[in-house]
């Protein structure tokens, strides 16, 4: 995805103005074209899809003080400087340092060139980058993390910059503020996703909610017919239901439903289950693969099998980034130099290149009747494969891998799966599988449509975690 293409993603970033009080003194009349310049600036990021929260211009601590609170009440997902002239570090370094919210430094100007017909006007207003290199100098060894976007104000590079950081510091925000939902327990054995809920919360963020089958049976047994007939119309409208029987479409949006509302009820941006767990005689006729699948394309992360870490970071992704889906390598294609990627029965319907078509899956795998399942193909275009690995020591590593979906599938002999193909971008498949297992990646994993590695870098960084590309 390209930043600001999603409608739905508007991450707010504060700008705080910094400038020098002796110019006030000596040159007042600057004051009302740095006015202009940073209404400007308002404007061009706002093109982006951002909201922008101008603060006033500061020239004191105490002034920086006022405007960084202010800013800070406004639930913004970055804060950003914009020095309009030289403003002396110490008047302001501490006092951004020791804010939480993540941080750029925008190092711009208003004239694009400076060159021999400058005056000393145009030097007034246009000679910021020196006030950065202080601040930033500070900053480093205050020990605060941050980004340096240099650039033009109206480069549409610059820009971008502004937007792809942006929109890291959005996933970050939702990952430590995320509420995960779990069904069930965790698939017994499966090491690599696990962590200890505690560690989750404390180093990333998300807080866990345990949900028993039992108890997301009562709310099943509580969804209406009504509901479910409403449902089934809209499913009607966005999928190929031809060869899926009616009572299939109903059970499954009968448990479906009843997982949004437990959703809905925890206030959960993201959730897993254990499709072991589903159990009709505990109130549970089916496997809500379906709605796993609608609930990724309504921005809801999911990953399978009790995986709360992943779950909680494609939910995180998509809250900055855009769509997403959950998925697993399953066969590498040694010949053809690329790795057929496919899980049970969840796919982000909004992915697909064409009206997905729903059938009906014939499951072994528990206690429960046949559940509705999406096919569809998903468009060639590039993508990132990431993945968030627990480490040694309650570490964490974010992995991005550079990939593209093939022109291929869905193929004959998978027809009750979601199924697609890629291709690593930079590596062959001998490399790529073996980079990736050495840096830990686990065997679930969510696919990025779009070219996402400066982004997933910057993301790593504000949530403090490592960070692996390849």
């Amino acid at each position: 995805m390209t930043p600001g293409t999603d409608d739905r993603i508007r991450p707010r970033i504060g700008i705080l103005p910094l400038y020098l009080a002796l110019y006030d003194e000596v040159s007042p009349e600057c004051r009302e074209g740095h006015r202009a310049f940073l209404g400007t600036l308002a404007e061009n990021i706002s093109g982006l899809g951002l909201q922008v929260e101008m603060g006033e211009i500061c020239c004191v601590r105490r002034e920086v003080e006022k405007e960084l609170k202010a800013l800070e009440s406004k639930d913004l997902d970055l804060l950003a400087t914009v020095h309009l002239a030289y403003s002396p570090s110490l008047e302001s370094a501490e006092v951004i340092a020791g804010s939480a919210l993540p941080l750029a430094v925008l190092d711009t100007t208003r004239a694009l060139s400076f060159g021999e017909d400058a005056t000393s006007k145009d030097m007034m207003e246009n000679h910021g980058i020196h006030g950065v290199q202080d601040l930033a100098n500070l900053l480093i060894r205050l020990g605060r993390k941050h980004f340096i976007i240099a650039g033009h104000m109206n480069d549409a590079a610059f820009l971008n910059e502004v937007a792809v950081t942006a929109r890291a510091a959005c996933s970050a925000k939702a990952l430590r503020t995320m509420k995960t939902v779990l069904v069930g327990d965790p698939f017994v054995g499966m090491g690599d996703f696990s962590v200890d809920y505690g560690v989750l919360r404390d180093i990333l963020g998300p807080e866990v909610k345990k949900m028993d089958i039992s108890e997301l049976g009562a709310i099943v047994s509580a969804v209406t017919d009504e509901e479910i007939e409403a449902e089934n119309r809209l499913d009607a409208e966005r999928f190929d239901l031809s060869d899926l029987p009616a009572e299939v479409l109903t059970r499954s949006n009968r448990v479906g439903l009843a997982v949004r509302k437990a959703l809905a009820d925890a206030g959960a941006g993201a959730f897993t289950m254990n499709f072991q767990a589903f159990d009709r005689d505990k109130g549970t006729p089916t496997v809500p693969f379906l709605e796993a699948s609608k609930a990724m394309a309504r921005g809801i992360g999911y990953a399978g099998e009790g995986d709360v870490l992943t779950a909680s970071f494609t939910g995180a992704l998509m809250s900055g980034l855009g769509e997403a889906t959950f998925t697993e390598m399953f066969c590498p294609d040694w010949k053809d130099n690329s790795v057929f990627m496919s899980h049970m029965g969840e796919c982000n319907v909004d992915l697909a290149a064409e009206k997905p078509r729903l059938v009906e899956k014939d499951y072994k795998y528990g206690s429960t009747d046949n559940p509705a399942v999406p096919v569809f193909p998903l468009p060639n275009r590039p993508c990132n494969l990431v993945n968030i690995a627990p480490g040694p020591d309650d570490t964490f590593t974010l992995i991005s891998a550079a990939v593209e979906i093939l022109d291929r599938g869905p193929v004959p002999g998978f027809p009750q799966v979601p199924h697609f193909w890629v291709r690593s971008r930079e590596l062959n498949i001998k490399d790529f599988l073996r980079r990736y297992s050495e840096c830990g990646g686990t065997h679930h994993l969510t696919l990025l449509p779009g070219s996402h590695a400066e982004a997933l870098h910057r993301l790593a960084t504000f949530a403090g975690i490592g960070f692996e590309s390849f």
